[in-house]
């Protein structure tokens, strides 16, 4: 298969992967609603460079050395659990408190740093090594036979250039729904929906 076809295929698994509904959907689905569109894009943006980090390690050996050590695997598995869980805890108090999260004020004005934003959707994805052991399970068999730096490499591009395409227009959609998801009502609902989605990926995360 050529380089282009390998590419291509590698998209399509990516891109399958990537719609599957996970901690980073819920991440990004969050932020777009809390803080704006500008906020979920730069959260798609994070979960993109947490997959650029997972397939240059298992490029490297790194993930594969995590995905056969169990002391390894187990450290990474429970601070991802944790960190699932604080966000999940978060906001299910925010849908407590009606609605009105931490990073955004009584009057709706957007708060919070685009850092912020950026740095969970990185932290969700990095933190979680079952992503890792897909890239050891999957990159392997698109890669180039002689495992060049320029083959890895372009397949690393295509797989963030697949996600935050996907995570762009979750983020934007979300957004052009704002007004209508930011009724306290509505908002309260989301917040204790996603706050339970992420609170029982981390107690999955952890458990398995």
């Amino acid at each position: 298969m050529s380089d282009v076809g390998q590419a291509l295929a590698f998209a399509g698994v990516i891109g399958l992967a990537a719609v599957s509904p996970g901690p980073d959907f819920a991440i990004v689905v969050r932020r777009s609603v809390a803080a704006g569109r500008l906020h979920g894009m730069t959260a798609a943006a994070g979960v993109a460079a947490g997959v650029f980090v997972w397939s240059v390690a298992a490029a490297l050996g790194v993930a594969a050395l995590l995905a056969a050590s169990a002391v390894a695997f187990t450290v990474v598995k429970l601070a991802g659990a944790a960190y699932l869980l604080w966000l999940g805890v978060t906001a299910l108090l925010a849908a407590r408190r009606g609605g009105t999260g931490p990073d955004q004020t009584p009057g709706g004005r957007a708060g919070g740093s685009l850092w912020r934003s950026f740095r969970d959707g990185l932290l969700t994805n990095v933190l979680n090594p079952k992503c890792g052991v897909f890239f050891v399970a999957v990159l392997p068999q698109f890669a180039p036979v002689d495992g060049s730096a320029r083959g890895v490499l372009l397949l690393s591009l295509v797989a963030v250039g697949v996600t935050i395409a996907w995570f762009v227009v979750v983020a934007n959609l979300v957004a052009a729904l704002r007004r209508v998801l930011s009724r306290p009502a509505v908002r309260r609902s989301l917040d204790a929906v996603t706050g339970a989605v992420l609170v029982a990926l981390g107690v999955r995360l952890a458990t398995t």
